[in-house]
C-alpha cells in the first residue's frame, strides 16, 4: 500500500492547457506540420532567387585563340511573379494546414483530457457505489441474525455487492488506462501513471463560440484548400511562360595575331531563346492543368465537408446541452431515493428488491450524467476547432 501512496503523491498536477502545451512541443504531429511549413519558407525564398550566370571559357587555334562567354538568363517579370506568386500560396497552403493541424492536436489532446476526467468520475462512482453495496451487504447480516430477513436477501445482496466490485474494478482499469493515453499524446511514458488531472468536468457555457459567425471561406481548412488553388493556377501559369525563356550572351576574344593590337578584348554580345520545336512543354503543361483542376475539386469538398461538419458539430452540441441539463435535474432525486430506501430497508418497511432497483437507478443516472457532461464538453471543443480561422493562428 505504501508503494501507491507514494506514487500517487509523485504524480505531477496537469492542467488542460499543460497538456495541450506538451503535446505541441514534444508531439510527432506537430514536429511534421513544422517541418512542412520550414520547407515551404525554403520553396519561397528560393522562388524569390535570381538565376545564377553561367560563365564558359574555351581555346581554339584559329584565331581569335582564347574565348570567354557569360550566360544571364532573363528573369522577366511575368515569369518572376508566377513563380513568387505560386510558391507564396504553396507557404500560405503550409501555415493555415499547420495552424489547422495544431489546432486538431489541441482538441484530441482536450477530448482525451475529457475522457479521463469523465472515466475517473465512472471509476469513483463505481467505487462508491460497490462501498454502499458492502454497507446493504452488513445491513442484511444484522437484519438476518435477529430474524428479520431471511438467507435469501443476504445472498441477494452478497451477488449484488460481488458484480458492483467487478465493475468498480474494470471502471478502474479504464480510468487508468485513458490517463495513459493522454500520457502518450503529451510526449510522456505511457506504462505507469504520471500525472494527475487538476481540472474538473463541469457543464459547458450556453453561449456558443465567437467565431461561428465567420465567414466560411476564412475557417483554416477552405483557406487551406483556396491557398493550394492558387497556387496550382500560378505553376500553370509559370509552366505556359517559361517555355520561352530567354537569357542574354556575353563576353569577349583575345588573341588575333593578325589584328593592329593582338591583345585587345573583343567584345561579344547576343541573345538565345528557346525554340520549342521537339518539346513544347505539353506534358508539363498537362500536369499543371490537372493539379489545378484537382485543387480546385478539393476546395469544393473541402467547403461542402467543413458545413457538414459545422452542422453536426452544433447538432450535437444542443442536443448534449439539453441530456446535460434533464440528467442534472435528475440526479438529486433518484440520489435521494437511494439513501431513503436504503434507510428503510435498514428499518424493515421495504423489501430488498426495491432497494437495489432504487441504487441500480441512481446509478445509472449518474453515469449517464457524467456521459453528457463529456459529450458536451467535446462538442463545444469540435466546434470551436472546426471554427478556427487565419486570424487565429
Amino acid at each position: 500500500m505504501l508503494p501507491l501512496v507514494l506514487a500517487l503523491l509523485a504524480q505531477q498536477p496537469v492542467t488542460r492547457a499543460d497538456a495541450a502545451a506538451a503535446a505541441l512541443a514534444r508531439g510527432a504531429r506537430a514536429a511534421l506540420g513544422r517541418a512542412d511549413t520550414i520547407a515551404a519558407l525554403g520553396a519561397a525564398r528560393t522562388a524569390r532567387a535570381f538565376p545564377n550566370p553561367t560563365v564558359s571559357g574555351s581555346y581554339t587555334k584559329d584565331t581569335p585563340n582564347y574565348h570567354l562567354f557569360g550566360d544571364l538568363p532573363l528573369d522577366l517579370p511575368w515569369l518572376r511573379a508566377s513563380r513568387i506568386g505560386a510558391a507564396e500560396a504553396a507557404r500560405d497552403a503550409a501555415r493555415y494546414q499547420f495552424a489547422f493541424d495544431r489546432a486538431g492536436i489541441q482538441f484530441d489532446v482536450d477530448t482525451t483530457y475529457t475522457r479521463a476526467l469523465a472515466t475517473a468520475m465512472h471509476a469513483r462512482l463505481s467505487r462508491r457505489t460497490a462501498d454502499d453495496a458492502d454497507s446493504l451487504l452488513t445491513i442484511a447480516r444484522l437484519r438476518r441474525d435477529v430474524g428479520d430477513v431471511s438467507e435469501l436477501d443476504v445472498r441477494l445482496a452478497a451477488v449484488n455487492a460481488g458484480q458492483l466490485q467487478n465493475a468498480a474494478i474494470d471502471d478502474s482499469l479504464i480510468a487508468l488506462g485513458t490517463l495513459l493515453d493522454l500520457q502518450l499524446q503529451m510526449g510522456l511514458g505511457g506504462d505507469t501513471p504520471a500525472i494527475a488531472l487538476v481540472d474538473s468536468l463541469a457543464a459547458p457555457e450556453d453561449s456558443a463560440p465567437a467565431s461561428e459567425a465567420t465567414l466560411p471561406g476564412q475557417y483554416l481548412p477552405v483557406a487551406a484548400a483556396a491557398a493550394r488553388l492558387r497556387s496550382a493556377e500560378r505553376t500553370l501559369s509559370f509552366t505556359r511562360a517559361s517555355r520561352f525563356a530567354p537569357s542574354v550572351e556575353f563576353g569577349f576574344d583575345k588573341g588575333d595575331p593578325g589584328g593592329t593590337q593582338p591583345n585587345q578584348l573583343l567584345p561579344v554580345i547576343g541573345f538565345s531563346l528557346p525554340f520549342p520545336l521537339f518539346n513544347r512543354s505539353g506534358g508539363e503543361v498537362t500536369r499543371a492543368v490537372a493539379e489545378r483542376d484537382r485543387a480546385r475539386a478539393e476546395l469544393d469538398l473541402t467547403r461542402r465537408e467543413t458545413d457538414a461538419a459545422l452542422a453536426r458539430a452544433r447538432r450535437e452540441l444542443v442536443a448534449a446541452r439539453d441530456r446535460a441539463r434533464r440528467s442534472a435535474d435528475l440526479v438529486a432525486s433518484a440520489n435521494r431515493i437511494a439513501g431513503m430506501s436504503l434507510q428503510a430497508y435498514g428499518e424493515g418497511a421495504v423489501a430488498l428488491a426495491n432497494v437495489l432497483e432504487a441504487q441500480r437507478n441512481a446509478r445509472e443516472i449518474l453515469a449517464r450524467y457524467i456521459d453528457d457532461l463529456a459529450a458536451a464538453d467535446a462538442a463545444l471543443r469540435a466546434l470551436r476547432w472546426l471554427t478556427t480561422t487565419a486570424g487565429q493562428q
